[in-house]
């Protein structure tokens, strides 16, 4: 498949992840290194929604390291139930925050940063890390996000 991605602007934000999920899925096909696949979403999802950020957090030594992601520069070590990433490592669960700023012990990597949504990444039975999105805007994150992220986390 060509790198090319078909970006839709004018549509709904579900109607948005419909048309992005199949393209993401053949971007994964066929290529087992989970490095290269996490970059790739990153990358697929910053350029189709325009987010503040979006990356990945991996699982190393009882600490969330930074991965892949597009955005300004991040944090790059996490600890265990610290921040949203933290916290949603720690229960195993998504968490939507509305408004960073309201969220006990959050962690301010880019003050540009309002809301947040934190998805683990569970593999046999385990959290191996987390997909971190951020947005400028308040309260841009909601169950349709939660739906179709988790979809795209299926994909691997």
């Amino acid at each position: 498949m060509a790198e090319d991605l078909i970006i839709i602007k004018n549509e709904n934000k579900e109607q948005q992840y419909i048309s992005l999920l199949p393209q993401i899925e053949a971007l994964l096909s066929g290529e087992r290194d989970q490095i290269a696949n996490f970059a790739n979403i990153a990358a697929a999802l910053k350029e189709q929604f325009n987010w503040l950020w979006v990356g990945f957090y991996l699982v190393k030594e009882e600490e969330l390291v930074l991965g892949p992601f597009q955005g300004p520069v991040a944090c790059t070590r996490i600890r265990k139930g610290k921040g949203v990433c933290g916290k949603a490592w720690d229960d195993a669960a998504v968490i939507i925050v509305d408004d960073v700023e309201q969220f006990p012990g959050h962690i301010a990597c880019s003050s540009a940063s309002r809301s947040e949504i934190v998805l683990p990444i569970i593999t046999a039975g385990k959290v191996t890390g987390v997909l971190d999105v951020d947005s400028a805007a308040l309260s841009a994150f909601d169950k349709v996000d939660e739906k179709y992220l988790l979809q795209v986390l299926a994909l691997l």
